[in-house]
């Protein structure tokens, strides 16, 4: 194999699929990105799977003699990135079974460097998907719904289901649910992707595609998305156990989550008693300054509704070391209220929900809040309150 490709290419796209090699590979090829290079099309391919993720990219490049081989992808990545902008020209040379093996050569205007790679046949192939239709999805909706949703997932492996998003298609919109059991986020974006063309049956009204995607994959496509800031939809196909979204040059595998996600939608209060509309910038920097006095022990912070001055009171009392109170006008209805919240919970969801004003609905002060954007993306974020201690 040989080619010519800029540095920059090179390093982006390695920099990308690197994202999915396993930190403890079970296998010492999977520690490698796989590259592929097609004389025909021109193109460069590169492979990283761990198993469970693998995100495929490919770029432009002058390729004089096609082949693939395997490369350690974090050396790979170090000496690419380090390298000066221009052109590199990466050939190998060796034979499996030889004592050299397979050695790939990357020069450059200021050096050269020699890597020792891997048979490519040993590689794992990316799941395919060959039956179904594949459901088109806007990028835009689902930025907007990753943005909103991911960071209500939870870290904790052991709770399955909870460490990712349970995704939602329709014809006519697009629904995120992430929830880590002690808050809840509901996105829902139109889904403006679809052709005129009648919808397919695995996602007509009657029954729509559902599938709970794991959220370190979604991570990924959301960053892939970001850097591309392209327009174009993205085919979504699934099969048992399986997920993969392709674009035009780059593709991303994952397996989906077992078992049932929880019926999120009975979680959320139809009636409230109470209900607040304030800025929400004014109330988020005011979280920030007051989180300065809380500690991992006591992450608390007191909400004060006060109907007859029509304000909030923020205050937090951390024993040994101080305590902070802000004020903060609002349009309040209903009776007062103490209420206390986890202030990473709160700032969270202040920090996802992207409008100039949020109103914020209640009934007591241990039931769930409901806090919504008045304007732009469609958003529920449900966060349990703290008991408040007598």
């Amino acid at each position: 194999m040989k080619l010519v490709c800029t540095q920059n290419d090179l390093s982006t796209n390695l920099s990308l699929v690197s994202r999915a090699v396993p930190s403890r590979p079970t296998h010492p090829v999977l520690a490698n990105v796989k590259l592929e290079a097609n004389k025909k099309t021109q193109l460069v391919s590169l492979t990283a799977f761990d198993l469970s993720l693998g995100i495929q990219t490919s770029f432009p490049a002058q390729v004089e003699e096609e082949g693939y081989l395997t490369l350690p992808a974090k050396l790979l990545n170090d000496i690419v990135s380090r390298l000066a902008e221009g052109e590199i020209t990466l050939e190998d040379k060796g034979e499996e079974g030889t004592s050299e093996g397979i050695i790939a050569t990357l020069t450059s205007a200021s050096g050269r460097y020699k890597v020792r790679g891997m048979t490519a046949e040993e590689f794992p192939e990316l799941p395919v998907i060959e039956n179904g239709e594949a459901a088109q999805l806007p990028a835009a909706a689902l930025i907007d719904g990753l943005r909103g949703s991911l960071f209500a997932t939870s870290p904790d492996e052991t709770k399955q289901v909870l460490t990712g998003i349970h995704l939602t298609v329709k014809p006519e919109y697009l629904e995120f649910a992430a929830t880590d059991g002690h808050r809840l986020s509901v996105v829902e974006t139109t889904n403006q992707g679809q052709t005129d063309e009648e919808p397919s049956e695995a996602i007509s009204q009657a029954a729509p595609l559902e599938v709970t995607i794991p959220a370190r994959a979604l991570r990924e496509l959301e960053r892939i998305l970001g850097m591309r800031q392209s327009a174009e939809a993205i085919a979504l196909h699934l099969d048992q156990g399986q997920v993969v979204f392709e674009l035009a040059d780059q593709r991303l595998t994952s397996r989906t989550l077992e078992g049932q996600y929880p019926a999120y939608r009975q979680l959320i209060p139809q009636q409230f008693e109470r209900q607040v509309t304030i800025d929400r910038r004014q109330l988020l920097n005011a979280l920030e300054r007051i989180a300065v006095l809380a500690d991992q022990k006591n992450n608390i912070v007191k909400f004060t509704i006060d109907t007859t001055n029509q304000q909030i009171a923020l205050s937090v009392e951390a024993q040994d070391v101080g305590s902070g109170r802000e004020s903060l006008p609002a349009q309040i209805s209903g009776k007062d209220l103490e209420i206390a919240f986890n202030i990473t919970y709160l700032r969270d969801g202040l920090k996802a929900l992207q409008s100039s004003e949020i109103q914020m609905q209640m009934n007591t002060g241990n039931s769930p809040v409901i806090l919504t954007p008045l304007g732009g993306l469609k958003m529920t974020y449900l966060v349990m309150p703290v008991q408040i201690r007598a």
